[in-house]
């Protein structure tokens, strides 16, 4: 059969158990993740998943990894889109108050995966590069000091949201994004 060229047969099984690893890990914890667990959430042969990782540890970096990129493009298109700083304040309010850019599910993936980097290092190194590129793209209308206070302002209130069950005053969340861009410096 020289000259055949194969075409796989389901190309995109990678991803599909990529975003089953997401689910998994957001629904049970990392520490709950199986491949069994995934394989069958994916819908794939048990055998799929060391076809195309290494382990527990590649598909998490992989799932994480493709989580904070996902999630980065959606927040540099958000700061992209204002016109000046206090557009962006008005942006950053709306994506620490809104549950477009993360949702209940997505910070629970977010706190696993903070969760889990304190014992892995590529895992690690995956939020460390998701901390660059919000702070790269908080840097589009805020100074560095301010969008290190920023991007640790858009993490932490959500999470508080989350925990204490209510919702966030969105004019005081506004009015600490203006005084974090104009005070620090």
């Amino acid at each position: 059969m020289s000259g055949v060229r194969r075409v796989p047969n389901d190309p995109q099984r990678r991803e599909r158990i990529l975003d089953a690893a997401l689910d998994v890990i957001a629904g049970h914890g990392v520490h709950k993740v199986t491949h069994r667990r995934v394989a069958e959430h994916a819908g794939v042969p048990l055998g799929s998943l060391t076809y195309y990782f290494d382990g527990l540890e590649d598909i998490f970096e992989q799932a994480f990894t493709r989580l904070s990129e996902s999630m980065s493009q959606s927040y540099r298109a958000a700061l992209e889109s204002a016109r000046d700083q206090d557009e962006a304040c008005e942006v950053v309010a709306d994506l620490i108050c809104g549950q477009e850019y993360i949702s209940r599910r997505e910070l629970s993936l977010i706190i696993e995966m903070y969760s889990y980097a304190q014992y892995n290092r590529a895992v690690a190194a995956v939020a460390r590069r998701w901390l660059f590129r919000s702070k790269d793209s908080l840097s589009l209308h805020f100074p560095e000091p301010a969008c290190r206070a920023l991007d640790a302002f858009i993490e932490g209130w959500p999470m508080h949201r989350a925990f204490e069950g209510t919702s966030l005053d969105r004019e005081t969340v506004l009015a600490t994004v203006r005084a974090i861009a104009r005070n620090v410096r």
